[in-house]
């Protein structure tokens, strides 16, 4: 019997992170909550950067570029889990499950890179201060978060592409909620070859390159800290890279622990519930790690709540 290739006639179920009735409410509520705040705590940070003079730096443009990377990230997803929620369905059109693979991995993709980005700057700030306003001048980071921009696009349009050639012989039931390249490629039943080389050169190009970055860029600034002879001096040095590698550090270990959990575990809706982790909590804590952990960006939210220039 030959495959049929209309994969548009199947319906696509999202399983979601469980499938007990009892528990939905709670669900609806939690991730209404999580993304409201991910959503507004992404916004302020975008909105404090912009509006004060005084952060119109090259680590602060980094980070609002990483804000609205959060709010899509999570918006890629969580949207469509609580409208399934409140109207007590699991489905998801074919053109809506391609589009969630686009945009999920655009801004999952543009995470990682702006990440490296932020690293190289505190590189150059702290191993470099004497040339660092004329190596991260506007043009390069302006090329820096393009480039980042348009290297995620592009590898989203070819992924969303490698997804839409695959054909299937069941309706789909994705336990997890929303479409991910690596769910379709296990439920296909066409030759996979190509999409599993695209998705592990992109594991090991998109994934490790960005993240071989920050760890060379801190070993630099490890490196350069020590050198300092003043207590007071490294302590200065280090305390801004803080909220950096705070972020880097839930970013990377949540993926990882995932992901290895996911190669112990037979059961995918348990690995549904740990991807919450980096999908959806760190984007709406990275807000809080840089207010809560960073003078500037606290002295810009008393003046901006307070009205004051």
């Amino acid at each position: 019997m030959e495959t049929e290739n209309d994969t548009q006639m199947y319906k696509i179920f999202l399983l979601g992170i469980s499938e007990d009735s009892s528990i939905q409410p709670f669900l609806f509520g939690l991730f209404l909550f999580m993304y409201l705040v991910t959503v507004l705590g992404n916004l302020v940070i975008i909105l404090v950067t912009v509006s004060d003079p005084h952060l119109h730096t090259p680590m602060y443009f980094f980070l609002s570029n990483l804000s609205l990377a959060d709010i899509g990230f999570t918006s890629a997803s969580i949207p469509k889990m609580l409208v399934n929620i409140q109207i007590h369905s699991k489905v998801i059109t074919y053109e809506g499950c391609i589009t969630q693979v686009f945009f999920f991995t655009l801004f999952g993709v543009l995470d990682s890179f702006l990440l490296t980005v932020m690293a190289y700057d505190r590189f150059v700030a702290i191993c470099h201060p004497l040339h660092y306003a004329v190596i991260m001048n506007l043009r390069v980071c302006s090329l820096l978060v393009l480039g980042s921009w348009v290297t995620a696009a592009l590898y989203s349009l070819l992924e969303s592409l490698m997804t839409s050639r695959l054909s299937f012989c069941t309706d789909l039931k994705i336990p997890h909620f929303l479409c991910e390249f690596n769910q379709l490629i296990l439920l296909a039943c066409s030759d996979t070859f190509a999409n599993d080389v695209v998705m592990y050169s992109a594991a090991v190009l998109l994934g490790g390159g960005p993240f071989v970055g920050i760890i060379f860029s801190y070993t630099k600034i490890i490196s350069a800290i020590h050198a300092i002879s003043s207590a007071h001096g490294r302590h200065n040095a280090f305390s801004t890279c803080t909220s950096h590698l705070s972020v880097v550090s839930l970013f990377y270990f949540s993926i990882l622990g995932v992901y290895f959990s996911s190669s112990l575990s037979q059961n995918s809706q348990s690995t549904a519930s740990a991807s919450v982790m980096y999908s959806i909590v760190t984007p709406m804590l990275n807000p809080f790690i840089y207010s809560l952990r960073n003078k500037d960006i606290k002295g810009a939210l008393r003046k901006l709540f307070r009205g004051r220039p």
